[in-house]
């Protein structure tokens, strides 16, 4: 039986964190000092690839790795490796700031990965420093060349734009993509974790005003085949890129949520904007090897996912944990 929602909604995707910890300090993602889940407390590799072969044995046919940085995680290829053997399993994809792309991407591809979405807010070597904290944009962008060359079906860039920091280059990311044959989501930021850097609803760009910007160069068509995920896609004619916009704020898409979220210490979230969650990794130590204690604490958790969350960039946010303890 597939898994259903009191809200009639299949779940039929999980987002799996693999770490918290990440290479990048994004400003809009995560503190600049960050205090990181000790290695021991995160869910071991045989453990991630049990939880997610209870998922497929319960109809979840899409699986996408997170961080953090999944890629700096140890022996991450032998997850991906064990991942990708699973039965009725239909996506293998991952999210990576890219910076060890050039590295894996071989990896990835033999391991089965299907798609790969990587996080690209400036062209501006500089400015991509700063909104990184840490980050070469030149390793970067060479490890979508990487990821290109291995031939992966979709290449996705993912794109937060805040007002006085990157809206300026909305049509360089466009053009980019189109250059690379890349498709491009345009994301609104999401107030998760409390920040310093700058003020969210001051920096907030709604995707309506992301497709003004674009609509100034470029003719966009509204694409018919919308996934269950967040993405509206649009296009442009002449060329097979397809852009997105994720809009938490302002074009709410919980009515078609397919998915739920495990961070890397073993808590099944069940909506990003809100704390309701299942501690699966408490089951797992407890009662190793009894896979059906954890399959049915899985359906169970079903009764007590939200309908939607209430992201208002007007508010102090009301979920503390940063988006690297959520899992993508």
């Amino acid at each position: 039986m597939p898994l259903i929602d009191k809200f009639n909604r299949e779940i039929n995707y999980i987002r799996l964190s693999v770490t918290d910890r990440c290479d990048f300090r994004c400003v809009y993602c995560m503190a600049e000092d960050m205090t990181f889940v000790p290695r021991a407390q995160l869910l071991s590799l045989e453990e991630l690839t049990t939880v997610a072969r209870c998922f497929t044995e319960l109809g979840v046919t899409k699986i996408r790795v997170t961080g953090g940085e999944p890629l700096i995680r140890k022996d991450i290829g032998l997850l991906f490796e064990q991942l990708g053997q699973l039965p009725g399993l239909k996506e293998l994809n991952l999210s990576s700031n890219g910076s060890r792309l050039d590295q894996y991407a071989k990896t990835l591809a033999d391991a089965g990965v299907n798609r790969i979405n990587v996080s690209l807010d400036s062209l501006k070597p500089e400015r991509f420093r700063a909104l990184t904290r840490t980050g070469d944009l030149t390793q970067v962008l060479a490890g979508i060349q990487a990821a290109k060359a291995e031939g992966f079906k979709r290449i996705k860039l993912n794109v937060v734009i805040m007002k006085n920091r990157n809206a300026d280059e909305v049509l360089d990311l466009v053009n980019y993509a189109l250059e690379n044959e890349l498709d491009i989501s345009f994301i609104e930021e999401m107030p998760l974790g409390s920040i310093t850097e700058h003020d969210r609803k001051e920096e907030f760009c709604s995707s309506a005003e992301l497709r003004a910007i674009i609509l100034e160069q470029h003719a966009l068509q509204p694409l018919e085949d919308e996934s269950a995920g967040p993405s509206r896609y649009w296009n442009i004619a002449g060329h097979d890129s397809r852009i997105g916009f994720i809009s938490p704020h302002s074009e709410n898409f919980c009515s078609s949520c397919n998915r739920v979220r495990l961070t890397a210490e073993g808590l099944l979230l069940l909506c990003l904007g809100n704390e309701h969650s299942v501690d699966l990794k408490a089951i797992l130590r407890k009662h190793p090897g009894n896979d059906q204690m954890l399959k049915d604490a899985i359906v169970a958790s079903m009764d007590i996912k939200p309908e939607r969350h209430y992201f208002n960039h007007d508010d102090e946010p009301q979920i503390v944990r940063f988006m690297n303890a959520t899992g993508g």
